[in-house]
């Protein structure tokens, strides 16, 4: 691409989605700002959106595989390195005998497994990676306090004081700052700008006053809640399987627990919002109580019952929020992705694999859109093809983020509850076993299909209904077989055609 041909892509949020965007802008000859609300990212008392100093995430195939397209040398390995296999869910619970039990579940019937990592040392990473390029420039502490997608122009206000947390949860900063002082702001003109910044994000907002853009937000009636768990005191071990993602389903509550490299997990509670208020209001004691009914084996077994009580405390009890979108764009000027375009709760593990993935197929679009095609013999401007691009992007990702976004709602339910059923267990073993010996039928798992597959998630859903209604037919015909056995023998054979059309057709 030509000096004079560069676009001048802004992109607003450097967590790992939008680092990962500009990785993909920079790399295709961009020129790149970054914009960044918070303090370097980098830095350890930069506290995330979240309130939370230490965040464990899962990574799989699509989060991999978009890091992997972004052709930086060394970059998935360093992150691989930093992460750790986790082969299935670790299921805890009590027997009836009072005796406490784990039980391993594995993710994949061929061993596939998902990754551990920490959200800081990922953000680094690709941070690190962009500081090296030429073509981009970082800049914390500046807040988009509007934009002109018409005339592409976007203002940022340089904040004097770095922002140490979330306008939601706002501290005394206690600063010597005159309450006179203005932050400077600056105004900055971009050919495109890619909102990466979350789900209360300012860049869809400002999107919206152009953009006729349908909006859908909702808070669910369960909260969540950091604890941790520290290594062993004797030997500095793991205190539980490093790999595995630990669960102890209590019906409407859930406590998990993830690993960490220095041999901790970090875990979180979610409940109804209730149960944390009755607790907040409640002598320490029912706390202690309260975990010994519906979680086994955590206190004082992994967390003693003072540190139990002290991190329900002082860590904050936050919402679960699911936001919808559509459209994701607004002419050729700007696109929003991730968390700031389709924010979900995080009972699938996908929320930041479909934002790194968001960034691969923008990216694939753009290509395919010849957005990079400096060829004089083209009919339309570049302008054009980008927004052609944009238009195909919103049509194609709306449908997968909704579908990924009720997905993930739906597998709470399986997490905290469902996997300690029996039908559950079946139909897992029935699919795994179809997808060993029969792998001509193409039947996987949800769980397969989503964690280790790129396929489309609004795929990924009709597929499993369908297999669900396959599944259904077949029990239904089952007990139609039992219970119709003597009859069925006096049946013509004529009768039976339609039910072995169907079986071969199936193939069951």
């Amino acid at each position: 691409m030509s000096q004079s041909s560069k676009q001048k892509v802004v992109v607003v949020g450097a967590g790992p989605v939008g680092a990962l965007a500009a990785l993909y802008a920079a790399g295709r000859g961009d020129h790149v700002e970054v914009y960044e609300l918070r303090d370097d990212l980098r830095d350890p008392s930069t506290t995330p959106l979240n309130f939370t100093k230490s965040i464990n995430l899962a990574l799989s195939e699509r989060g991999i595989n978009s890091m992997k397209h972004a052709k930086c040398d060394g970059l998935l390995d360093a992150v691989l390195d930093e992460s750790i296999p986790m082969y299935g869910r670790m299921i805890h619970g009590q027997g009836q005998d009072g005796k406490l039990y784990q039980e391993s579940q594995a993710y994949d019937a061929k061993g596939r497994y998902i990754r551990a990592v920490d959200r800081a040392a990922l953000n680094k990473r690709l941070l690190d990676y962009l500081e090296k390029m030429p073509n981009v420039a970082l800049h914390f502490n500046h807040k988009l306090t509007g934009a002109d997608f018409k005339n592409n122009t976007a203002w940022f206000e340089q904040r004097l004081i770095p922002k140490k947390d979330h306008a939601q949860n706002p501290t005394d900063h206690g600063s010597t700052q005159s309450d006179h002082d203005r932050p400077r702001e600056i105004s900055v003109d971009f050919d495109f700008l890619i909102g990466t910044d979350g789900a209360h994000s300012a860049a869809r907002y400002h999107m919206m006053k152009y953009a006729r853009l349908s909006y859908q937000q909702e808070y669910i009636d369960t909260l969540w809640c950091e604890f941790h768990i520290s290594p062993s005191a004797s030997d500095s071990s793991y205190m539980i399987s490093p790999n595995h993602l630990h669960i102890w389903p209590g019906g409407s509550l859930m406590f998990i627990a993830i690993p960490s490299l220095d041999r901790s997990f970090t875990c979180t509670l979610f409940a109804p919002a209730s149960y944390f208020t009755s607790l907040s209001n409640s002598p320490s004691e029912e706390l202690v109580s309260s975990f010994s009914q519906n979680f086994p084996g955590v206190c004082p077994e992994l967390i003693s019952p003072g540190e139990l009580q002290a991190q329900f405390t002082q860590n904050p009890h936050l919402p679960l929020i699911s936001i919808k979108c559509t459209p994701y764009h607004y002419g050729s000027s700007v696109v929003i992705l991730g968390d700031a375009a389709h924010a979900m709760v995080p009972f699938y593990g996908q929320g930041m694999n479909a934002g790194l993935e968001d960034v691969r197929i923008l990216f694939d679009i753009l290509d395919s859109h010849d957005v990079y095609n400096d060829s004089p013999s083209l009919a339309t401007s570049r302008k054009e093809r980008r927004e052609g691009a944009l238009n195909a992007y919103t049509a194609q990702r709306t449908p997968d983020a909704a579908a990924i976004n009720d997905l993930a709602l739906r597998n709470y339910e399986e997490m905290r509850s469902g996997v300690k059923s029996p039908l559950y267990r079946m139909r897992k073993w029935f699919e795994e076993t179809i997808n060993i010996y029969l792998p001509s039928l193409g039947w996987r798992t949800q769980y397969s299909r989503v964690s280790f597959e790129n396929q489309r998630y609004s795929e990924v859903e009709r597929a499993v209904a369908r297999q669900g209604r396959i599944i259904l037919s077949a029990l239904g015909l089952g007990l139609l077989g039992l219970s119709g056995l003597t009859t069925i023998t006096f049946l013509k054979r004529d009768t039976l055609r339609p039910l072995k059309a169907l079986m071969n057709h199936f193939r069951i």
